[in-house]
């Protein structure tokens, strides 16, 4: 039972400071004006961060646990980083969406629209394109969809973490 404090403990320190990495790494490139254009790079570093805090919180948790850990263990810590990250960070990005810049959404539309133009699809395509955009732009498909993200992803980085530092009582 004492362990299961510990975990929760470390689940939510650690997915708390991945949630405000993540919502650092966003507003500097708001700040600096590359939110649009590089937005592709705040989520390869996002990624990292979230590899690095997961494995992290899975090693404390394995030091805590007297150097034990079952790979159920490393699972469960792994995703509930990973899942605390992504409700701090979908929290922000309503707030970011509907208070802080609320024309985002229309300015990145704006971008993609001109890469569309410039792929050479036609009018018909295009609008097409941006309708299915827009439907899939709603909270109500944007929150879980990131939530299931995140936990995926938080999946198989604590899966490969947890086989790779496994070790049970049950080894010696």
């Amino acid at each position: 039972m004492e362990n299961q404090a510990n975990s929760k403990n470390l689940i939510l320190n650690y997915g708390l400071y991945l949630g405000l990495i993540g919502v650092f790494i966003h507003l500097v490139f708001y700040a600096t004006g590359n939110l649009i254009t590089l937005g592709w790079l705040s989520g390869i570093i996002g990624f990292i961060a979230m590899v690095a805090l997961i494995i992290l919180g899975i090693k404390k948790y394995k030091e805590s646990n007297n150097g034990f850990l079952t790979f159920g263990q490393a699972l469960k810590v792994g995703v509930g980083i990973a899942v605390v990250s992504a409700v701090i960070t979908t929290i922000y990005t309503l707030i970011f969406a509907n208070v802080i810049e609320p024309d985002f959404q229309q300015q990145a539309m704006e971008v993609q629209k001109q890469a569309w133009i410039d792929a050479g699809l036609s009018d018909e395509q295009i609008e097409a394109s941006e309708e299915m955009a827009k439907r899939f732009q709603s909270p109500a498909i944007t929150i879980p969809v990131s939530l299931v993200v995140s936990a995926f992803f938080g999946f198989i980085i604590s899966a490969v973490g947890g086989a790779v530092m496994k070790k049970t009582e049950d080894q010696f």
